[in-house]
């Protein structure tokens, strides 16, 4: 790495990307656009020299995933980012290294790194602090083995419980969404680049919210719904945390696939949002342009749509961009200065990443892995204020560690891999696994692992991949992360009672049941944990949920349904402890259950959790981060809807409900018991008139009026009237958890500008705040209001641009 090149120099990223790309030719250029995948580069003995040449001689801009495509400890992903970087640092005519980019959804995707909840979990925390101190590790362990970029966090609002990924989401509402991905970016990019790594926002935009609830189906979404509802926790995370990174959505807005979309990557990301970083493509999103979506005529021209769109990488490796977009510059079919101008923003991340400055990381193993393995506790943690108490009929929880006979049923009643969906490592694993023997994954873009694989990096790959293969799924689980059942934690805690343990039935009605010996172990319990839900992954098949594995019917599957009918027709208690990263439609079995904990999927501390909080050892507070609908033909159901429209009817509405059901949902948003009680003061306001460019203080005295700590979520709404506009009926606009011991009170004030309550005007050229009266809305759910108060905003309509607030403050006192 020669240091008389310029752009060594310590002038400012931006300076320094311009004096290295005034050095480039057109093909250094293109491949700075492009990424490839490890596998093909890496043989047994290290890096495969002809491999790299044919690959990496002209540069690259992202190396994808080798935390997922691989089954490499720590230490040996380490040796593998160094020796690919020294290639292209020592070997290359540019010097220019490659960030490596990795999943890191709720956890780094990579062996042996700590599986926290997925994020659906993370979400009914309410708690950004801790999503913050979590994407913090989350860099530290990245950071310590080379992976400067993750793809991650999901910041898709989702409101569709038949889309398969719900769980990767933080749910239904645009402003917890935004809170908790703000937090996250603030703790992945961390105070400055040279120390972060880049947060990668996903899906931009519209993506959970498609025709049928389909992956990858057409979005459906108003122009004015995808600004305030779908861009709302995009536009957060790029004002209040700098965000570095957005990928593209598969789907389609208004007949035009968003990688081919210069009015949404352009348009609304940059000119409207204000969005300076680097946008990255899905996973083969630019092949999908042509040979999924016919918009293209070949891989070229789709790699120029996606280009002139405003697509500036593309991943996971070379389809329409290297060569193939070096050759559409020169025919004129993409203006050199449209190259140009993704190349700078791809150099610049490098440059404020350090990488040029530090472009190899310490291989030390035995550190590497005691980084990798650190926040076992704050698992835990996460795990345990996700839980969400749905329903203590008679006070049955907690239960007493007394007890004398425990029979345990249900699918997940002595398994430890349901706790690990999609987007973990024991899932991905099992996923390339079936790839290597010719399986069909469903994570779209691992097809492009194909022929290209010489035969070298193959039989490097099988040797890697061999002795982990060899073990079954719930065996290595349990050994890399020292997780364990429902059935054994609930031992460790009762070590006197007799636990028995008959699942009764699988996760699918497809699968073995014997529900017979199910009824026998209830008949002479003293109380029955039925430990239910469903199955997150990556492939079609034994699914309930997770990528590409959609469903028509959000009910509990049948067999599960029938298990609970009989335990609880024996007479004896049931407690259900739902695992699932989407709502389920509970209706039919609701009556069967004494009891009911919402445990989402916990990653590897979560059956620990869920057994503390069944015995008293914690106390739920959890809350729910999406609606619970009654039934399918409900979705989508959201808290959000407007006046006149789903659920939120008046009086006057001809509207009264479905004639079969209740258009309200079975469990409402932000719901969640607790095993004490809290009592809500009257609201107090700042004032009962706000200028239109103010804000306004709302308090409100919480007691804990049990007999137990607990954890409660203070829960502010609004309900605006806008002229000529419907609006949501009610708003979140600020939350804040609190710890309140027996008799304990503390004070919670709400501070809230008025730009926040922001809306996109009648003429739809930017978003607004007018005069009008607000009634606000303070409670412990969404259906459960304790306080209300209003009050007027006055003064001249102001026209809000960029500048506007997304997030209240909270102090607690």
């Amino acid at each position: 790495m020669s240091t008389d090149r310029p752009w060594n120099s310590g002038a400012s990223p931006e300076r320094r990307a311009d004096a290295l790309l005034s050095q480039m030719t057109l093909d250094e250029k293109a491949m700075q656009l492009s990424a490839t995948i490890p596998i093909p580069l890496l043989g047994v003995e290290g890096l495969i020299e002809p491999q790299a040449a044919k690959l990496l001689g002209s540069g690259i801009g992202h190396v994808s995933a080798i935390g997922l495509f691989g089954h490499k400890s720590p230490g040996t992903i380490a040796h593998a980012v160094n020796s690919i970087q020294r290639f292209l640092v020592e070997r290359t005519r540019l010097g220019i290294p490659a960030i490596f980019h990795n999943e890191a959804l709720n956890g780094v995707l990579a062996p042996d790194f700590t599986v926290f909840p997925t994020a659906i979990g993370l979400a009914a925390t309410w708690d950004p602090e801790a999503v913050e101190e979590m994407a913090d590790l989350t860099r530290r362990q990245m950071r310590s083995v080379g992976l400067l970029q993750a793809l991650s966090p999901v910041m898709d609002v989702a409101r569709d419980a038949r889309w398969g990924r719900v769980h990767e989401t933080y749910g239904e509402d645009p402003y917890l969404v935004s809170a908790l991905s703000v937090a996250f970016t603030k703790g992945l990019q961390g105070a400055d680049l040279r120390d972060g790594v880049i947060a990668t926002a996903k899906h931009f935009l519209g993506y959970a919210m498609t025709e049928g609830g389909q992956n990858m189906a057409a979005t459906q979404a108003t122009a004015r719904e995808l600004r305030e509802v779908y861009a709302r926790p995009f536009a957060a995370a790029i004002e209040l945390a700098g965000l570095g990174s957005i990928m593209n959505s598969y789907s389609e807005v208004d007949g035009i696939p968003v990688g081919a979309s210069k009015e949404i990557l352009t348009g609304l990301l940059r000119d409207e949002l204000g969005f300076e970083g680097t946008v990255v493509s899905d996973y083969q999103t630019v092949g999908m342009l042509h040979a999924r979506q016919s918009v293209a005529r070949d891989f070229a021209e789709a790699g120029a749509l996606a280009l002139t769109a405003g697509l500036d990488v593309e991943l996971p490796a070379v389809v329409g961009y290297g060569s193939n977009l070096a050759d559409q510059v020169r025919s004129g079919a993409v203006a050199e200065e449209v190259l140009d101008a993704a190349v700078r923003r791809v150099l610049r991340d490098k440059f404020a990443l350090g990488l040029f400055d530090r472009p190899y990381v310490d291989e030390d193993p035995v550190v590497l892995t005691e980084t990798a393995h650190q926040g076992g506790d704050l698992a835990d943690r996460l795990a345990g204020e996700s839980l969400t108490l749905l329903k203590n009929e008679g006070a049955v929880l907690p239960l007493s560690t007394g007890v004398r006979r425990i029979a345990i049923v249900g699918p997940h009643a002595d398994e430890v891999g349901f706790a690990f969906p999609g987007y973990t490592y024991p899932v991905a694993l099992g996923m390339l696994g079936a790839m290597m023997g010719g399986g069909d994954g469903a994570m779209a873009g691992l097809d492009a692992l194909g022929g290209e694989v010489p035969p070298e990096a193959m039989a490097a790959a099988g040797a890697e991949f061999g002795p982990a293969l060899a073990v079954g799924p719930e065996d290595y689980i349990r050994q890399r992360y020292n997780a364990i059942s429902l059935a054994e934690a609930i031992r460790e805690l009762a070590p006197d009672a007799e636990v028995t343990v008959v699942p009764g039935c699988g996760v699918l009605d497809s699968e073995p049941q014997d529900i017979d010996a199910a009824i026998a172990a209830a008949a002479v319990a003293d109380v029955v944990i039925a430990a239910i839900g469903g199955r997150g992954g990556w492939f079609f098949g034994a699914t309930t949920e997770g990528e590409g594995s959609d469903s028509a019917d959000i009910e509990l599957p049948r067999t599960q349904r029938a298990l609970l009918d009989a335990v609880a027709a024996t007479g004896t208690p049931v407690v259900g402890v739902l695992s699932t990263g989407r709502p389920m439609a509970l209706t039919e079995s609701l009556p069967s259950l004494s009891a009911l904990v919402h445990a989402y999927y916990g990653g590897q501390q979560g059956t620990r959790a869920v057994a503390k909080a069944l015995f008293g050892i914690t106390n739920p507070g959890g809350k729910l981060p999406y609606s619970m609908p009654r039934h399918t033909g409900q979705v989508p159901l959201y808290a959000g809807q407007h006046n006149g429209s789903g659920y939120r009817r008046t009086a006057s509405d001809m509207h009264k409900g479905y004639r079969d059901l209740p258009a309200t949902p079975l469990f409402a948003f932000g719901h969640g018991l607790s095993y004490t009680s809290f009592a809500y003061s009257a609201l107090t306001l700042s004032g009962t008139t706000v200028e239109s460019g103010g804000s306004v203080e709302i308090s409100v005295a919480v007691e804990n009026t049990g007999t137990v700590s607990g954890d409660e979520v203070v829960q502010l709404y609004v309900s605006d009237t806008a002229t000529g506009l419907a609006r949501p009926a009610q708003e979140l606009v600020g939350f804040r958890r609190i710890t309140l011991a027996p008799a304990e009170v503390k004070t919670v004030t709400f501070s809230v500008r008025m730009d926040q309550l922001g809306y996109l005007g009648l003429d739809r050229s930017g978003f607004i705040i007018e005069p009008g009266p607000i009634d606000v809305l303070l409670g412990s759910a969404s259906d459960d209001i304790r306080a209300r108060g209003a009050f007027e905003v006055v003064g001249p309509t102001v026209r809000l641009g960029r500048a506007r607030s997304f997030l209240s403050e909270s102090r607690v006192g």
